[in-house]
């Protein structure tokens, strides 16, 4: 159980890493905890079947938990979503970065490992590398003031005589 939880938070710190690195509202240690916090909740859906193997008189395991880890995760994400004042949204990707995390927590959880190393290479592939091949590929909006990377240019070009707003 406890390599279970350790590799909850390794991956989910790895995921974590990239977003802290990015500088998102969640990052690093909200990352490793939503990973390890899944994987316990897993791992305790998964002791339960053991110790109570019926369900509602049924056999087999209570999915329960899982479900709800997945809703939980939805509030959380929900959290990181910000609206400004301009109506940019932003903390779309953490949300969906959290709602992954969780994922790979549960796979852990149940102690699919393969899976949940393969998902967190993906995932920090789609964060890191897919960010660079989409500043590259939207550059000319950025140039243009225009899309979602208007902030990019403003904090890119700092000072008293720019003041578009």
């Amino acid at each position: 159980m406890i390599t279970r939880l350790l590799v909850a938070a390794l991956l989910g710190g790895v995921v974590g890493f990239e977003r802290e690195r990015s500088g998102k509202v969640a990052g690093l240690r909200t990352h490793v905890l939503v990973a390890m916090g899944a994987a316990l909740l897993t791992v305790i859906t998964e002791r339960l079947f053991f110790l109570f193997p019926s369900v509602n008189g049924q056999m087999g395991l209570d999915y329960h938990i899982i479900a709800n880890i997945v809703v939980g995760i939805g509030f959380i994400g929900a959290g990181t979503i910000l609206r400004r004042d301009d109506n940019k949204i932003e903390g779309t990707t953490t949300a969906a970065s959290l709602w992954v995390v969780a994922a790979i927590g549960i796979a852990s959880g149940f102690g699919f490992y393969q899976e949940a190393v393969a998902t967190t290479v993906i995932a920090y592939v789609v964060l890191a590398g897919l960010w660079l091949i989409e500043k590259y590929l939207t550059r000319e909006l950025r140039y243009k003031g225009r899309g979602i990377y208007r902030e990019l240019k403003q904090s890119e070009n700092p000072g008293p005589e720019y003041t578009e707003k």
